[in-house]
C-alpha cells in the first residue's frame, strides 16, 4: 500500500480544493435564501455566512437551519402517548412512542416560546410537529427562491418529505438538505448517556467540556424530531490530532476511497457521518498515540471497521449508543459496499486512485 499513499493523499488534497470552492459558492446562496426566509418568518434565523456551516456542506449532512422563539429547554417527565393524525383528527390507539434518535417536543418543555409557536400551522395538542413545520418551511423555501431571483440557480425537490434543494454552482449540481433546528445549548440530552468512565479517549475532562455545549432536534419526520450533536462532533473532529497523530488524514483519505471507489452519488448508502462515527469508535478502541502514527495501518484498521459494520448492517451512534445508524438503510446497496471494501482489503494497491 505504500507506494500508493501519496497518490491518494494528493488527491484528497485536491479533492479538498474542490469543495472549498463548492462550499463558498453554495454558502452564498443559503445565506442569501435565509436572510429572506427570516424577514418572513419571525422563526427562523438568518444562517450567517460563515465557516461555521462548512463541514455540514462537506459530508452531506443535513444544513441545520437554527429557529428562535423557544428557550429554556426541559426534558420531558413523562411519556405522552399521541391520539392525533397530522391533520389533527382523533386516533382510535395512541401512536407508538419515539425510538433511537427520535423524541417528541411540546411547547410546555420551554420555559418561554414566541406565541407563533402555538399557532395550528406548527401544532397539535401543544405539540410542536415536525411535519407541519417543514410543510411551512418549504412553502417560505420555494417563495424565497423567486423573491432573491435564484430560480435560474436554485431549484426545489420533491421527492422527499424532508426540504431539499438543488443548486448549480460552477463545476456541478449540489444536493442538499435544509433542516429547521431547535438548538438546546448548555443542556445534554438524557438519551445520549456518554459516560467518561474507564474510557482513555476522550478524557473525562474533555467529555465533561464537551456536554455543555447542548444538543439540537431537528425536524426531519413526521412527528419525531431527530436528535444532532453536531457541535459536539466538530469538537472531536477538530482536537483528534492534538498528539501528533494521523487520525484527520486516514478520515480524509477514507471519504476520499468512499466517494471515489466504495460508494459514489449523490446520496449514497454510507454517508461521511458514518465514517466519522466509524472512526470515534477506533479512537476509543485505540486512543493510543502509537496506534496513529503509520498512516497505512491506521487507515487499513478503519477500513476493517467500516466493513464488519456494513456487512453486519449495524453501526452505534457515538452518543445514542441503542440507535443503529444503519438500521433503515437499504441492504442491498449495504451489501454491494460490503464487497467493494472486502475486494479492496484483499489487495489494497488495486482500488487505490
Amino acid at each position: 500500500m505504500a507506494p500508493a499513499r501519496s497518490c491518494l493523499l494528493s488527491n484528497v488534497d485536491l479533492q479538498r480544493q474542490w469543495i472549498s470552492q463548492i462550499v463558498e459558492e453554495v454558502q452564498k446562496v443559503v445565506h442569501h435564501l435565509m436572510t429572506e426566509i427570516s424577514h418572513q418568518d419571525i422563526r427562523f434565523q438568518a444562517v450567517p455566512y460563515s465557516d461555521t456551516y462548512n463541514e455540514n456542506i462537506k459530508v452531506l449532512a443535513p444544513i441545520t437551519v437554527p429557529v428562535k422563539g423557544l428557550a429554556g429547554y426541559r426534558e420531558a417527565q413523562e411519556l405522552h402517548w399521541r391520539y392525533y393524525t397530522l391533520q389533527g383528527a382523533r386516533l382510535s390507539c395512541p401512536l407508538r412512542d419515539s425510538e433511537g434518535l427520535q423524541q417528541w417536543l411540546q411547547v410546555e418543555q420551554f420555559m418561554k416560546s414566541l406565541w407563533q409557536w402555538h399557532q395550528a400551522d406548527v401544532n397539535i395538542e401543544e405539540d410542536i410537529v415536525p411535519t407541519k413545520f417543514l410543510h411551512v418551511f418549504r412553502k417560505l423555501v420555494d417563495d424565497a427562491i423567486g423573491t432573491c431571483h435564484l430560480s435560474g440557480k436554485v431549484s426545489m425537490l420533491t421527492n422527499s418529505s424532508a426540504v431539499w434543494v438543488a443548486v448549480e454552482t460552477s463545476t456541478c449540481q449540489v444536493e442538499l438538505e435544509l433542516a429547521p433546528a431547535v438548538e438546546i445549548p448548555t443542556s445534554w440530552s438524557e438519551k445520549a448517556q456518554w459516560l467518561p468512565c474507564l474510557k482513555h479517549w476522550p478524557s473525562p475532562e474533555r467529555v465533561e467540556c464537551i456536554k455543555p455545549l447542548g444538543f439540537a432536534l431537528l425536524a426531519c419526520s413526521s412527528y419525531h424530531w431527530q436528535l444532532s450533536f453536531l457541535q459536539a462532533e466538530q469538537v472531536l473532529l477538530e482536537q483528534l490530532d492534538e498528539d501528533g497523530g494521523c487520525h484527520r488524514r486516514c478520515f480524509q483519505a477514507m471519504r476520499q476511497m468512499k466517494e471515489d471507489v466504495w460508494c459514489p452519488g449523490k446520496r449514497p448508502v454510507i454517508t461521511s457521518h458514518h465514517l466519522q462515527t466509524v472512526l470515534f469508535w477506533t479512537c476509543e478502541k485505540y486512543p493510543r498515540l502509537k496506534d496513529w502514527q503509520i498512516f497505512n495501518k491506521a487507515f487499513l484498521r478503519l477500513v476493517r471497521k467500516l466493513h464488519k459494520c456494513v456487512s453486519q448492517h449495524f453501526l452505534k451512534h457515538y452518543f445514542v449508543q441503542k440507535s443503529n445508524l444503519l438500521q433503515y438503510a437499504n441492504s442491498g446497496e449495504l451489501d454491494t459496499v460490503a464487497q467493494k471494501l472486502a475486494s479492496f482489503l484483499k489487495n489494497p494497491h488495486i482500488s487505490l486512485p
